[in-house]
């Protein structure tokens, strides 16, 4: 199996559970605002709704960086000497790397601290399940930087690769 269809694979994974997250998102809220608007509250769905959206976001942002769509400064890195971009780019991946591993140590790390706690309007489920989203998107990021360094890499060596700009937003 070639890098190009893992990579394809994870990238598929990721917009498979964004689309899930997101739809969970969209049809909570929609029927939490319909129990509202007929005055039976549902007790739960403010709290099920935020949790969506961190779950979304730590989702996405994996995603996001399996797409190299984060902010970067690609035009800073292009405009180095060969030898320094390289550095560059092996810094900054060490740097993303570092971060995102002592996110994934840390989160980890305090799920039997968090053990002991529940949710406010669902007591039978954990904080540790709802948090497990920290550990679980920092590796899931980590993964999405190792499989895109290959690219990275080769980009950093070739000073003639010219990237697609991105479609300009019009208000």
């Amino acid at each position: 199996m070639t890098l190009l269809r893992i990579r394809a694979g994870y990238a598929r994974l990721l917009e498979f559970i964004v689309f899930l997250l997101m739809a969970a998102l969209a049809i909570e809220v929609i029927i939490g605002v319909v129990y509202r608007s007929i005055g039976e509250s549902l007790v739960w769905y403010d709290e099920v709704a935020s949790i969506l959206l961190c779950w979304l976001t730590y989702y996405g942002a994996a995603l996001a960086a399996h797409k190299r769509a984060h902010i970067g400064f690609s035009g800073l890195v292009d405009a180095l000497p060969p030898a320094f971009r390289i550095s560059a780019v092996v810094f900054a991946e060490i740097c993303v790397l570092g971060f995102f591993g002592l996110l994934a140590y840390v989160g980890w790390s305090i799920m039997d601290v968090l053990a002991t706690d529940y949710l406010v309007s669902l007591p039978d489920i954990s904080v540790k399940y709802v948090q497990s989203v920290i550990p679980i998107g920092a590796v899931l990021f980590i993964i999405a930087e190792v499989l895109n360094l290959p690219q990275v890499l080769a980009e950093a060596r070739n000073p003639t690769v010219v990237r697609e700009p991105l479609p300009e937003i019009n208000p």
